[in-house]
């Protein structure tokens, strides 16, 4: 009778590995339990954003989460740190984070790159679970932006955009969200089918020819906060 060989353990995912830069050393240390409880893993955390540029490169990261205002002029270093780094490593996913609604920042933030962007005010980390999925979305290469900046960039700007239908701007407001056509139907209780159709009426309204690209729904959302 033959032995049978012992069955091999399950493959585990490494979780996600992420650097912080907060000069708040009590946000920034728990910002790192919260990260530990999301299950991912903090390999290194800074007071500044010119002390993560000096050792990025060697560390490595998924993830790099940035407070917007850091020494020395509290004003966009932070900002400054993650075009530096889509310049430098475009494969890290990039999470701002700010006390305020900061729209300029939240522009430059979204042109600066396609994907595995997002932005977020402190007070939304307190939660863990929106903490996670915002995470996690990133590193997917999605776009997240917390709804109150979303807000204040569409509020800003005098809306040139007749063409689009109650519906169209319901949902290019959560698609600026960094929400999925699925989510979508959830949230505004429509079947996936009905907002498929109105992605596709946003795009050619606002003249996004199919290029085969995965990123019409990041200009399409480019095109709305310019204007």
């Amino acid at each position: 009778m033959t032995a049978l060989a012992p069955a091999l353990p399950p493959a585990t995912t490494p979780p996600l590995r992420i650097v912080l830069a907060e000069d708040s050393v009590l946000l920034r240390e728990g910002l790192i339990r919260l990260f530990d409880e999301a299950g991912f893993e903090t390999v290194a955390s800074y007071g500044d954003a010119d002390a993560l540029l000096a050792e990025v490169d060697a560390v490595r990261p998924d993830i790099a989460v940035l407070d917007v205002r850091m020494p020395p002029t509290f004003r966009d270093e932070g900002v400054r740190a993650a075009l530096e780094l889509r310049r430098r490593l475009p494969s890290v996913g990039i999470l701002l984070l700010s006390q305020y609604v900061e729209g300029t920042y939240a522009h430059e933030l979204l042109a600066a790159g396609n994907g595995g962007l997002g932005y977020l005010l402190k007070d939304r980390v307190a939660s863990l679970e929106e903490l996670r999925d915002a995470v996690n979305r990133i590193s997917a290469g999605g776009t997240v932006l917390d709804p109150q900046v979303v807000r204040e960039l569409l509020a800003r700007r005098t809306d040139p955009l007749a063409a689009l239908t109650p519906r169209e701007r319901d949902v290019l407001g959560l698609m600026a969200e960094g929400r999925t056509n699925a989510a979508i139907s959830a949230l505004l209780v429509i079947g996936v089918g009905a907002v498929e159709k109105n992605v596709t009426s946003i795009f050619l309204k606002l003249g996004l020819d199919d290029s085969g690209s995965d990123h019409r729904r990041v200009l399409a959302v480019l095109t709305y906060l310019r204007h």
